[in-house]
């Protein structure tokens, strides 16, 4: 997938399942689902899933940054989703459901189900569930 066309068709993916407007929109959401997916991943899993990504979309994995992060194994699904809509420019945590797993759907079908699995055990128990359910 690391031609252009590929990722094309991704961001189209996430923008028809993710009901959402414009391939801005699709770019939009899938940059804050990644960011936010790979502040909540242990580090060995965020290169992998970076690794295993086309360029542009890994940048988004590996490109967050604090200053003392510690993984939160406790994180519900809503504040998950939460995090997901304000990084997109959005408000409702509830509309975040559907381009989050638009954006986890479409990942799942580049990556290797060893990755896929390894990203579900990383989460907190109620995002593995939205992950597995993507």
């Amino acid at each position: 997938m690391a031609n252009g066309t590929d990722l094309q068709s991704y961001f189209t993916q996430v923008q028809t399942m993710g009901s959402l407007r414009t391939e801005m929109h699709a770019k939009r959401w899938s940059t804050a689902v990644l960011k936010t997916l790979g502040f909540n991943l242990d580090g060995r899993t965020k290169k992998q899933l970076a690794k295993a990504l086309p360029e542009e979309l890994g940048v988004d994995v590996t490109r967050v940054f604090w200053l003392l992060h510690f993984q939160d194994k406790t994180l519900s699904q809503q504040e998950f989703l939460n995090q997901v809509s304000r990084r997109s420019g959005n408000t409702d945590w509830q509309f975040a459901k559907i381009p989050t797993t638009a954006v986890f759907r479409s990942v799942k079908k580049i990556i290797d189900k060893d990755l896929s699995d390894a990203i579900a055990d990383s989460l907190s128990p109620e995002v593995s569930a939205l992950w597995k359910n993507a």
